[in-house]
């Protein structure tokens, strides 16, 4: 009987390829990229899930409270992991990670070969206890636990010595400091790239002094606990005011000026929290990240989209089906007059519909192929037709089957099996009001969904065009960034002059960190005679060419200068500092700060004064507020401003680059040089939100094509239906376009129903999205305008194509039989 069912079934497909080939191609577009969608979920939620214990790792964060404004930290004082696991029976171990070299960038010499290490970071013994890995080669033990030693990734082994089984014992020498030889102890398995944080290289920090100096209130050190199975994070949580209380008050005074008491009672704070080491990719958007992590919100969308793409296919099939009762109602009273009863009938229909649905599943397999290197540029995955042999990708396969089946089969299925089948042939039959008002409600909601999507398109689009071309402070155009400057040493001066010299060159400037970057660090600061309200904000290391090399605005004073060898104990300030400092005449004030590398080598106490106020820029990302900004003179500091930023005239990059590499060459002959464009530095800050722009159009486009295929085939058979009307009408005198807006009007009125539905919706929860962003557009009415015309346009372009074709047909054909 099952077999008899799939054969009918396939009859009726061959029988009607238009009806099939819309149908199939509908389901299989939205199988496709729904196919993608999970994979690309399946993939997100997969980061830190493969680690051993993962359920009870977890890494302390801290929401830091000023008293005018709060910032959260991924890293934490460097002394609380030894002291949280004595005082707390809930924590099985701690380890602590640093990212100090350059975001992770460090040379290291190895004989003669000299490599630009990424992923370098110094890690506690322990660290492979916690985060257990497979060890490729090396000594049982722990490999961190002796002083200078350094374990390496197994790629980053065979770079260095060609076999990873002969880098065990070998010396290896950073270029920091007093360049210390590190010893390779042993060589691990390189992670997977689902990890919230890689390595290729982990510095012990065993034997070094650094890390074992007390020090409760600078953020330095991600770490991370392991707790005790079935342990509460909660309590350990709960327990930190009372640690804080016990351990930082010391470090307070010194680095404040005043009590603990007193430092809370002026608005200050610190917040610990655990997060769940699965969690952090998802959730954790602090500041200090690794990387930047995924979103969980963009997830949850996604996952709704590819709900809606599906959605809408199935909504094209029961369109289609109910629109075609008409024509198969014959064949239903044909088979009850037969003796076929309702159940029979049923299966019949709704094996068609798996059948086509199998059909569609194939087909998809073809548009995962082919969509499949378009998903992969826009989300920075690395899908492959392997991704789809794996059981979750073939259980899915087997899902969307039935699902797609049942949803678009059983509805039809009924409403077909119930028709009388004495009406029926006496040719009584009508559909009726139902079916029409049921179709009418699926292309409502089907393109109220499209034009969601579209309106989030036009948003997305609009605030990255802000986010990029606002005006920022500064001038972000025509400059290059050369990283690794530091290593020019006492050259710092004849490079910058040869530099200068060049045709093209307008300016040149050495700093330790640009707009767009994380190179800042953090600072207090306090006048003299407000020691114990110190404000705490963002510190940058310049030279006297800065201002100039990004055009910054002074509102007050000047910038450094040779001609003022005082200016060695001078600072610039951004306006917000001075706001937040009291300052109503900053030029001339004193400050101080308890920050030991700006002070005196002996721990004496220097005194600066203020001779500049620079207009506030956004020297971070838009989704950031303008925080306090404080420039110190680079004359007291040698070899630290490892970026140098060159200010080119517009249209002559690319010769200016190819001397600049000249003159590095003949400075630094044995390493390349590096740089970035600053307008580039600016852009990447904003990967997630171009992620969401590419997404979204692509899904956009995607959505409102299944609803046109769907609204094509409807509008065919509508015609088909009208042919008889078409054609009188066309003998008594009408026209192509009255014609054409006749056989469009209804549909076009039932897209306009679907955007007013659409555009508060959209609002609502673009309105939500745009609150992440310290800086943003507002929800304009044209957007909604725009929006609403191209899914209006787009509906009457798909019914006009059909609609032309029926009213430009000769009216004789459709009458002779009348």
């Amino acid at each position: 009987m099952l077999r008899n069912y799939f054969k009918i079934a396939w009859r009726n497909l061959l029988k009607h390829k238009a009806y099939s080939l819309i149908n199939i191609a509908g389901l299989a577009l939205g199988a496709a990229i729904c196919l993608l969608i999970v994979l690309f979920i399946q993939s997100e939620r997969s980061v830190d899930a493969w680690r051993p214990d993962a359920d009870n790792i977890y890494r302390m964060v801290v929401k830091r409270k000023y008293p005018t404004r709060e910032s959260s930290y991924s890293i934490i004082p460097q002394s609380y992991a030894e002291v949280v696991t004595e005082e707390l029976p809930e924590v099985e171990m701690a380890v602590r990670v640093f990212n100090f070299f350059n975001n992770g960038t460090l040379r290291i010499r190895q004989g003669d070969e000299r490599f630009e290490e990424t992923g370098v970071l110094l890690a506690d013994p322990g660290f492979f206890d916690l985060f257990k890995s497979r060890r490729l080669f090396g000594d049982d033990g722990d490999p961190l636990e002796g002083p200078n030693s350094i374990v390496l990734s197994e790629r980053t082994a065979r770079k260095y010595f060609g076999d990873p089984a002969k880098a065990v014992g070998q010396m290896l020498i950073p270029e920091i400091n007093n360049e210390q030889p590190l010893q390779v102890t042993a060589v691990y398995e390189d992670w997977p790239e689902a990890s919230h944080f890689t390595f290729n290289a982990l510095i012990s920090t065993a034997g070094n002094e650094n890390f074992d100096q007390e020090n409760f209130v600078g953020f330095s050190a991600h770490t991370y606990f392991r707790l005790h199975q079935g342990a509460n994070p909660e309590k350990v949580e709960a327990a930190m005011p009372g640690i804080i209380r016990k351990y930082a008050a010391g470090n307070i005074q010194r680095s404040f000026f005043m009590p603990i008491d007193d430092f809370m009672a002026a608005g200050n704070g610190y917040t610990y929290y655990l997060q769940p080491l699965k969690d952090i990719y998802l959730t954790s958007h602090l500041e200090n990240e690794f990387r930047v992590n995924g979103s969980e919100t963009t997830l949850y969308i996604f996952g709704l989209v590819a709900a809606f793409i599906l959605f809408i296919a199935c909504v094209n099939f029961i369109n289609l089906a109910t629109a075609r009762s008409s024509e198969r109602a014959k064949e239903v009273g044909i088979r009850k007059t037969f003796g076929s009863v309702r159940k029979a009938l049923i299966a019949q229909f709704i094996a068609e519909s798996f059948l086509m649905s199998l059909m569609a599943m194939a087909v998809a397999i073809g548009f995962f192929a082919l969509l499949v290197p378009v998903f992969n540029d826009i989300s920075g995955k690395d899908f492959s037709m392997a991704s789809l042999l794996t059981p979750g990708a073939l259980l899915l396969l087997v899902l969307f089957t039935c699902i797609t089946g049942s949803l678009a089969g059983v509805y039809p299925a009924f409403v077909l099996s119930r028709f009388n089948p004495i009406q029926v042939l006496r040719g009584k039959f009508h559909s009726g009001s139902q079916g029409r008002n049921l179709r009418s409600g699926l292309v409502v909601l089907q393109f109220a969904i499209s034009v969601i999507l579209i309106i989030c398109t036009l948003i997305v689009n609009r605030q990255m065009n802000y986010m990029t071309s606002e005006r920022l402070g500064f001038n972000k155009e025509h400059t290059l960034i050369l990283e690794r400057t530091d290593l020019l040493g006492t050259d710092t001066r004849a490079f910058k002059n040869e530099l200068l010299a060049l045709q093209g060159v307008q300016q040149v400037s050495g700093a330790t960190a640009l707009p767009g970057q994380q190179n800042y660090f953090g600072v207090s600061w306090a006048t003299l005679d407000k020691r114990n309200e110190p404000i705490t904000g963002r510190g940058i290391i310049v030279d006297e060419y800065y201002g100039k090399a990004l055009d910054l605005e002074l509102v007050a004073g000047r910038f450094f200068s040779e001609d003022f060898p005082t200016d060695s104990l001078a600072v610039v300030i951004n306006q917000k500092a001075a706001a937040e400092l009291g300052l109503d005449d900053p030029i001339g004030q004193r400050l101080i700060t308890p920050d030991g590398f700006l002070n005196a080598p002996d721990g004496s106490e220097h005194t600066y004064h203020v001779i500049g106020v620079v207009r506030d820029y956004h020297y971070q990302s838009l989704h950031e507020p303008i925080t306090p900004l404080i420039f110190t003179s680079g004359a007291r500091f040698n070899n630290v401003m490892q970026l140098t930023a060159v200010r080119v005239a517009g249209g002559s990059m690319e010769q200016v680059l190819d001397q600049v590499r000249g003159v590095w060459s003949r400075f630094v002959p044995e390493k390349p040089l590096t740089f970035q464009f600053l307008d580039q530095t600016i852009a990447n800050q904003y990967d997630s939100e171009r992620t969401a722009r590419k997404v979204f159009t692509f899904f956009s486009l995607v959505t409102i094509f299944i609803a046109c295929i769907g609204l094509l085939g409807l509008a065919a058979y509508t015609t088909r239906q009208r042919v008889h009307e078409i054609g009188i009408r066309k003998v008594l005198g009408a026209s192509v376009g009255t014609i054409v807006m006749m056989l469009s009007r209804n549909f076009v009125k039932l897209v306009g129903i679907a955007t007013l539905i659409a555009l508060p919706v959209a609002w609502f929860f673009m309105d939500r999205w745009l609150q992440n962003f310290t800086y943003r557009i507002d929800s304009s009415w044209d957007l909604f305008v725009s929006a609403s015309g191209i899914a209006l346009a787009t509906a009457f372009l798909t019914i006009s194509f059909q609609a032309i074709r029926a009213a430009m047909q000769n009216p004789v054909k459709s009458l002779r039989t009348e």
